[in-house]
Parts: structure tokens; C-alpha cells; sequence
């Protein structure tokens, strides 16, 4: 009842509304499909002498058979708007809402995909709320596959896993400040600049300054970034750079003295690229993402009278590459793209019996995308992720996401001695364009 009502609200300011804009537009997307999800883990343990036992010896498996969603493109419906202001000046407005198709569990009570408003003329765009990181566009523009179903750019898995395990900027998803970032202003350059394009984006903390305590405000939430791209004719090519605030935090005691601290950011990097041949058109892709988490702590050392506080840095780094190709068949279009990410542990040197600390995935998928019309379109699509080494960093690297559905990793924690090894998913679906 409660998203009926808002439609209704929507749909009559878009029509009382419609004299006084130069256009107002309703759109949207709605994508389902059958998917398949299985994955395998296999024991391991620190202790390079231990035995498994017979049940862990063949590893463990898990599979999962699900009506998904978006395993082509992004369910969602939205509302857009723009008005002539007159000297080439126009002021935009653009709410878009992620829809749960296949259970209708979420629908347009919460535009958590875009909520913007804009001017923009000759200088270009200033652009208001909830939008698009700007380093996530080339993980999603300069592949295949983009960011949806079993294909998903496997450095935009690792990505989103990366922002959910370092802790949600706010209540509206774990991927925030990488997929899209809330109470951001952006700006974008202007379309006339004979193919360059760009675009700078600031996303404010929000927090509260305290006169009465130390460390206020925390900087956690804040996300400064930035892309600039040239495009014309066959060419496409973009290079981005953001920073995420994962934490900062003071701690004090009854004194009002800090014991702790801690400050951690997420810096990423990108540059891709796409070239249209015509028979086919290739795409490519360097990713670094550097996860620095610098802590602090109040220690008795021998020899000192008083605790002194200490510092230790730890930079983890995750470094992947794609390649990928469309190729256009009649009607239809083939997909395929081979990614690997590697992670390279950045902690203090340990006497743990496992010297090897990292951890590489590797994804290989393949797909057919058949367009019964311009709006509506059959697709298919696998695919096969294998993990080395996965017990080193199995929250981030291990489980997989596709479609709507993780890729289970078998077996429970890295405690337990399980590290997830591989998984493989499949999506045949449609997808409809209003």
C-alpha cells in the first residue's frame, strides 16, 4: 500500500508538473531470470602437517536454484525531468528506484539507485545527492557484462565486498562510496569539448563536531573523486581516481585522555578502455585498490614511565586486470571477458607456517544477449571464478556475488579450516525497457 500511494504521488506531480517543465519522463527496466549458483571449498588448516578428515578431504559444496533479478540489467523505475530556464541555462531533477521484481519486496518507497538535482549551461553540470561514484563507472562501462548477473566485472565483486567488509557509510547499502555515494556534489564538464569528458564528486561526512570531546567530527563517510575520459567515433577511454573514508575514529578514557585511534581509507584507481571495430568491440581494464588502515594504541613499554602511544600501518592492495569483447550476431550479441584479481597482504611480516599471504581469483564468463525488439531482449550467461590460495583473505576474495545471490562459499569459517576454492553460475532470463 505504502509504494502504490507513492506511485500515485509521482505519477500526479509528473502530470501537474508537466506544463511548467520541458519534458518529464517516466522509465524504467524490469529483469528476471532462472540462475543457478553452486561453489566449492576445501580444507585447509595453518598447520601444514594436520590431516582432514574424511568427510573434509572431497571439500564441501553448496548450490542454490533461484528466480533472480537483474541478471541483465538493473531492475528499476524512475522519474526525470528537466526545465528550460533560458539562456541556455536548466535545472534537472532525477529520482530512480532499484525494484525486486521477482518478489516485489522492494519497490519505489526509497530511490537508493539515483536522487539528483542539477543546473546546468555552458560551464557544464552541478549535481546534488545520491549518485554514481565516479571510479565505478569504468568497472562497469569497460566490460562486457558491466556490473550484473554471474558476469559482473569480477573487480567490481571484489569491490563491493571490499566497501561491505569495511562498514556501510550509512544505512542505506554496504556499497556505499563505491557503487554510488549519498549527500555528494558533483561536477560535470560540459559535452561540447571535442570528445573529453570529466566529472569531480565530493560526498559530505555529515558528522558532529563535539566541543567537549577530541576527534570530532569523524571523518568516516567522506568520499572525494574524480574521472576524465576522451570518446569519439570507435574510441573510449577513461582514467578515475576516488578516496573513501572506511573510519576514523578517536577513543578516550574516563580521563578524557585517547587510548586509540584509528583512521582507514580506501584509495582506488582505474583506467579502461573500449574500441568498437564493428565486427566486434573490445574492452579493457587496470584496476589498483589500496586498502591503508593506519591504528593507534596507548602501550606500557619496558623503560618508560608513562604508556606511550604507538602506530601501526597496514596497506592491503588489490590488483586486477580485464579483457572482454562483444560481438554483434544478427539480433543478437555475444559477451565474453577472462579477469583476475590479485591480492597482496600488506601486514606485518609473521613467523606463521603459511608464508604465502595472498590470495587470486581468476572469472572467465561467456554470454548471448538475443533482442527481440529494442526494448525487450533473451539473455544467457556463465560463469566459472576459480580462487588460489582463498583461506588468506576469504571474506573479500571468497564469496562471490551474482545476480541477486551469493556464490555460497561451502563449508562455515576460515576457523572451521574451509577456504572457498571455486564457484560457477548461469542466468537465462528477459529483460523489458519502458
Amino acid at each position: 500500500m505504502k509504494q502504490h500511494h507513492a506511485l500515485s504521488a509521482l505519477a500526479l506531480l509528473a502530470a501537474g508538473t508537466a506544463s511548467a517543465q520541458s519534458s518529464v519522463t517516466v522509465f524504467g527496466i524490469v529483469d528476471v531470470g532462472i540462475s543457478r549458483y553452486t561453489s566449492k571449498s576445501t580444507y585447509h588448516s595453518p598447520n601444514p602437517f594436520a590431516v582432514p578428515s574424511a568427510s573434509a578431504a572431497g571439500g564441501a559444496k553448496k548450490s542454490q536454484t533461484a528466480m533472480s533479478n537483474s541478471g541483465y540489467a538493473g531492475s528499476r523505475i524512475g522519474f526525470r525531468g528537466t526545465e528550460d530556464l533560458g539562456g541556455g541555462l536548466a535545472a534537472s531533477f532525477w529520482l530512480e528506484s532499484g525494484i525486486s521484481n521477482d518478489d516485489g519486496a522492494k519497490g519505489i518507497d526509497n530511490f537508493n539507485r539515483r536522487s539528483t538535482v542539477s543546473l546546468s549551461g555552458p560551464f557544464g553540470e552541478v549535481r546534488l545527492g545520491r549518485d554514481y561514484a565516479a571510479t565505478f563507472w569504468n568497472d562497469t562501462v569497460f566490460s562486457p557484462f558491466g556490473t550484473q548477473g554471474v558476469g559482473t566485472n569480477l573487480m567490481a565483486n571484489i569491490n563491493s565486498r571490499l566497501a561491505a567488509a569495511a562498514g556501510p557509510r550509512s544505512v542505506v547499502g554496504a556499497t556505499d562510496n563505491y557503487v554510488r555515494t549519498g549527500n555528494s556534489i558533483g561536477y560535470f564538464l560540459p559535452p561540447n569539448l571535442g570528445g573529453v569528458y570529466g566529472q569531480l564528486q565530493y560526498a559530505l561526512h555529515e558528522n558532529t563536531k563535539r566541543s567537549d570531546q577530541a576527534g570530532t567530527p569523524s571523518a568516516k563517510g567522506r568520499f572525494v573523486g574524480g574521472r576524465v575520459g576522451y570518446a569519439q567515433g570507435p574510441l573510449d577511454m577513461a582514467v578515475a581516481y576516488s578516496q573513501s573514508t572506511a573510519a576514523d575514529s578517536t577513543t578516550l578514557n574516563a580521563l578524557g585522555l585517547v587510548t586509540a585511534t584509528q583512521a582507514r581509507k580506501i584509495n582506488s584507481l582505474n583506467l579502461g578502455a573500449s574500441y568498437d571495430f564493428g565486427p566486434a568491440k573490445l574492452f579493457g581494464e587496470l584496476s589498483r585498490v589500496q586498502d591503508q588502515n593506519e591504528t593507534g594504541a596507548l602501550q606500557n613499554l619496558p623503560g618508560l614511565a608513562a604508556p606511550l602511544m604507538t602506530t601501526t600501518t597496514r596497506k592491503d592492495r588489490y590488483d586486477g586486470y580485464l579483457l572482454g569483447v562483444s560481438v554483434p550476431v544478427g539480433p543478437g550479441l555475444i559477451r565474453a571477458s577472462y579477469a583476475s584479481v590479485k591480492y597482496k597482504n600488506g601486514a606485518p611480516a609473521t613467523t606463521d607456517l603459511n608464508s604465502n599471504r595472498d590470495t587470486t581469483a581468476n572469472q572467465i564468463a561467456l554470454g548471448y544477449v538475443h533482442n527481440l525488439s529494442k526494448r525487450t531482449a533473451l539473455y544467457a550467461s556463465v560463469s566459472r571464478i576459480r580462487i588460489k590460495n582463498g583461506w588468506n583473505n576469504p571474506g573479500v576474495m571468497g564469496a562471490i556475488t551474482g545476480g541477486s545471490v551469493s556464490y555460497l562459499t561451502g563449508g562455515t569459517a576460515q576457523a572451521a579450516g574451509w577456504a572457498p576454492r571455486s564457484s560457477m553460475g548461469y542466468d537465462v532470463g528477459i529483460r523489458h525497457a519502458f
